[in-house]
């Protein structure tokens, strides 16, 4: 049996996620420049924009009166490193299952990025990731290997604890749209970096349904207590909102600077006070 990914471990073993190892980085290359041109919003240059992801299986053992074609029901997913709805990214995912499965092309439109199936054997899924216009006209094809047996096949097999894989990865745009990085600047899912002094964004795309945005957070999802805990993506979200308090407090100070300079000064009195122009 081949080595275990980085950043991969059965919930069995307890694992938490890569530790030590800078994590892997999926850097989308840039787009041409006639769909550029195509983009009305300026780019970003210089800068990119991080989303960590996480792909994953989860398979339980159904138990000795399981049939034997239908011993495990799994779930594979893309979810947010930290639990948050990718929505605002990824467009739809398409899951590519073993060709034995009836419709083993299965696309999914909106958040949460999952499905469920039951079987018996183990194979590699194939996940494209597609994302919306503003972020990117490139597809990402990922590969993850469903699990359903433990490592550790010296005892039976438990119907209480299921078998977990998850793999970490971040997905890096390089030169984001104005659009794209306005949009995401404040969610949680993403890691945006700081903006040169003195440049203004457009104002964000309103959200037509804020229920629609959070429709595929899976903090309260049915599977999280057994979602393994990536602390780079702790890390990098917990910096990425301390960066972005630091901005919103910059860009207040500016706000109200720039209206004490429309207003009149007080120069230094000799005799009681004088406004100055």
């Amino acid at each position: 049996m081949s080595g275990r990914k980085q950043g991969e471990a059965p919930a069995d073993e307890g694992g938490s996620g890569p530790s030590g190892n800078k994590p892997p980085r999926i850097k989308i290359s840039k787009s041409s420049e006639g769909s550029d041109a195509k983009n009305a919003s300026r780019k970003l240059k210089d800068m990119e924009i991080c989303v960590p992801i996480v792909c994953g299986t989860i398979a339980f053992y159904l138990g000795r009166k399981a049939s034997e074609s239908q011993s495990h029901k799994w779930t594979v997913y893309v979810r947010g490193a930290t639990n948050e709805d990718l929505g605002v990214v990824i467009k739809r995912v398409v899951f590519q299952l073993h060709p034995s499965f009836n419709n083993p092309t299965r696309v999914i439109e909106s958040p949460p990025f999952e499905l469920s199936e039951s079987g018996w054997g183990e194979f590699e899924i194939a996940i494209t990731l597609f994302f919306h216009s503003d972020v990117c006209d490139k597809q990402l094809d990922l590969f993850h290997h469903l699990k359903l047996y433990p490592e550790d096949e010296s005892g039976p097999q438990t119907t209480k604890k299921p078998v977990v894989v998850e793999s970490y990865n971040e997905i890096v745009f390089p030169d984001p749209s104005e659009i794209f990085f306005s949009r995401v600047q404040n969610h949680p899912a993403v890691v945006v970096p700081r903006l040169p002094a003195g440049f203004n964004l457009p104002n964000p795309a309103s959200i037509e349904n804020m229920a629609e945005r959070e429709k595929g957070d899976t903090k309260d999802h049915s599977l999280s207590q057994w979602f393994l805990n990536f602390s780079e993506a702790d890390e990098l979200l917990k910096l990425a909102a301390a960066r972005q308090q630091v901005q919103a407090h910059i860009v207040k100070l500016r706000r109200q600077l720039s209206v004490m300079d429309g207003l009149p000064q007080f120069s230094k009195p000799t005799a009681g006070y004088e406004f100055t122009s």
